[in-house]
């Protein structure tokens, strides 16, 4: 049932998708207390008992490897075994589920209320549905959705019961704890709450990983978690975790059990409800804690109209055909299973590789909607564009995305223009439309007086949220852009010249966005192809030579990448002109951002995502990857030692001043 390919990017037009079906239609003409009221019974792996909290505690405590975890802490700390397991039981009632039907009705029951009024629809791949169904009867299985929203969690569940499918227990973290009522009532809907960081606590660390384990190796319930770890404020896929892959595949490697199936799921919003609280996180305004009184106030969304969702469940991967001629699993013979062993490298390597794949088909299997291909344009024209101009653009974007494997939801039998007004109407708090005239909004502010400062923030919050709707259809242009970029900076038709722009700048971006590791070549190569069959160039065995009529395409992939070149060579710029020799790894980003800032109100700069933590986060890992700053801890705190030339020469090159080939850049 699993499919044994996990990705393949060769040819991504002809890739064959499902169908849709709006599970909000049915909601909207029948009693959503008979819904919730119905009866639920769910296809079991093998046909199992579900098991209740209490023996599944029972079943972890007493497990051999959480026994001689215990054992090995006591002999290191001093303490009896006796406390130990005391503190082993009290984690583990601290983060378990206690999963409650009756809890589960009510969210079914008040979930449908909530999302009828919060979305025209609700659309999911039922082929998805039924690939799964069968899924869950043959191996345990790991749910993997991409992760945008606090939504994406209650969807999941949402939708799993209403297909009678088992119910997920969900990875959570501990912040929903905090919240009256409401984190308990999570609690007995399948959530099980764990620490935002472990740190050398080996004890948390083999509760957690035995409570997981044994729920898998006992097909109890399929295993959700987001391989990203946490919601993406950008809407980009960020770099994905690798440590709860490798809990849920160790079973496997140790025989434990024959296979599992891990189901990537795409979900995707036409407006993100977070999307104003997600800029301004960016901008360094402190995330709200989460609480029940803040979830109360949140209910004016409710009166809001957040468009059309999306939920793609991709085909499952088994894990065994992945790690086929990748993994010796005889290694893990060489110790008892209840042995904890740390990853070897071919198995690290194995896992992050995994991790990207996943995240690429969670990426591809997006549904993208107008509005992405509108933003993307608005954005590359800060000073606005005629209606009807933005229309026949649109209309060339969508074309090319389609031409590029784009999976984007255009409405049927549809003028260009009715689904441009419609996607203006949604979005039109982010917009300013005069005398068909469209632009980015100036300010979402009130009309008072405001300094300078407080213009540019609000102006940065319109900015990033847009972006954050362009950040969605980057992974179809990206690979292309890429090689326009390195068209732009090589100064050479030689096929060669090209790659090793192409190479530095995938190698420089790779922390921004998902980019598989060791796959140069092969994107190299799919980008060459997608621009060939637009005939934006041709590839000859030592050249590439730009078509007269591929210059306006050419133009358009520069211009998406343009942001990210800029905000880049904005933190390069701070480093080697403006730091001192004691900046802290705690001081590095409001420092950039501040810096950043007065270049915007000097006039020198117009890229507001320079202003985005985000962007600066992925630099500064970028450039510790590059071994262009190093960190060096000093006391309590760790300091930033930055190698001037070298930030100085990827500035350059990121600016198209200095060809990649140079020695300087090669040792980079």
């Amino acid at each position: 049932m699993a499919s044994r390919a996990l990705y393949s990017p060769r040819h991504p037009v002809l890739k064959k998708r499902d169908d849709f079906e709006d599970v909000l239609e049915e909601r909207r003409r029948s009693s959503d207390l008979r819904y919730a009221l119905r009866c639920y019974t769910p296809t079991l792996y093998k046909g199992l008992v579900p098991c209740k909290a209490s023996m599944l505690k029972t079943i972890v405590l007493q497990s051999d490897h959480l026994q001689y975890v215990i054992k090995q802490v006591s002999s290191e700390s001093g303490d009896s075994t006796e406390c130990v397991a005391e503190e082993a039981s009290l984690i583990l009632d601290e983060m378990a589920q206690r999963l409650q039907l009756s809890i589960v009705r009510f969210f079914a029951f008040t979930l449908s209320k909530a999302f009828k009024r919060l979305f025209r629809s609700v659309c999911v791949n039922e082929e998805g549905i039924q690939r799964l169904q069968q899924a869950v009867q043959e191996h345990p299985v790991v749910l993997l959705p991409s992760h945008r929203s606090y939504m994406d969690f209650l969807m999941m569940s949402y939708l799993l019961y209403m297909y009678d499918l088992p119910l997920p227990v969900i990875a959570a973290g501990m912040d929903f704890m905090s919240m009256k009522f409401v984190g308990e009532m999570l609690r007995m809907s399948g959530a099980f709450f764990i620490r935002r960081s472990f740190g050398s606590d080996k004890l948390y660390w083999a509760v957690f990983s035995e409570y997981v384990k044994t729920m898998l190796r006992n097909g109890y319930a399929p295993i959700e978690f987001f391989l990203e770890g946490t919601r993406s404020r950008t809407c980009k896929s960020l770099t994905p975790k690798t440590g709860l892959l490798n809990i849920v595949m160790e079973p496997f490697f140790k025989g434990e059990l024959f296979d599992v199936n891990l189901v990537p799921v795409s979900i995707s919003y036409e407006r993100i409800l977070e999307e104003s609280l997600y800029a301004r996180e960016l901008l360094g305004v402190p995330k709200p804690k989460e609480s029940t009184s803040g979830l109360l106030k949140a209910r004016r969304v409710l009166s809001e109209d957040y468009g059309s969702m999306h939920v793609y469940f991709g085909h499952p991967v088994s894990v065994r055909s992945l790690a086929e001629g990748k993994i010796n699993r005889s290694q893990y013979n060489l110790l008892p299973r209840y042995i904890p062993q740390k990853p070897s490298v071919d198995t690290h390597e194995f896992l992050n590789d995994a991790a990207f794949r996943l995240v690429r088909i969670q990426e591809e299997n997006m549904v993208l909607k107008p509005w992405v291909l509108i933003a993307t344009l608005l954005l590359q024209n800060p000073d606005g564009l005629d209606l009807s101009s933005l229309t026949e653009q649109t209309d060339w974007l969508r074309h090319l995305a389609l031409a590029f494997g784009a999976f984007l939801d255009w409405p049927d039998h549809e003028a260009c223009s009715e689904v441009v007004s419609c996607s203006l109407a949604l979005h039109r708090h982010l917009l300013s439309v005069s005398a068909g005239h469209v632009q980015l909004s100036v300010t979402d502010a009130p009309q008072v007086e405001t300094t300078p400062e407080e213009a540019v923030f609000h102006r940065a919050v319109i900015v990033l949220s847009c972006a954050s709707y362009r950040n969605q259809i980057l992974h179809v242009f990206l690979r292309p852009a890429l090689l326009a970029v390195a068209i732009q900076s090589a100064n050479s038709n030689r096929k060669d010249d090209v790659y090793n722009c192409f190479n530095f700048l995938r190698n420089m971006f790779s922390n921004e966005f998902i980019l598989c590791p060791g796959d140069s070549v092969q994107d190299f190569e799919e980008a060459c192809y997608l621009l060939m069959k637009r005939g934006v160039l041709q590839v000859l065995e030592h050249e590439i030579v730009m078509s007269a009529s591929g210059h306006s395409t050419l133009a358009f992939l520069c211009s998406v990448l343009d942001p990210f070149l800029q905000g880049y060579q904005v933190v390069c710029h701070y480093l080697c002109e403006e730091t001192n020799e004691n900046l802290t790894e705690k001081e590095f980003i409001p420092a950039v951002r501040s810096f950043a800032l007065k270049l915007i109100l000097a006039g020198r700069l117009k890229c507001y995502e320079a202003l985005s933590s985000d962007l600066q986060k992925n630099v500064l890992a970028a450039l510790l990857r590059l071994k262009a700053v190093r960190k060096v801890k000093v006391g309590d705190q760790v300091t930033l030692k930055v190698n001037k030339i070298a930030v100085n020469s990827l500035e350059d090159t990121l600016g198209g001043k200095i060809p990649t080939q140079k020695p300087i850049l090669a040792r980079l």
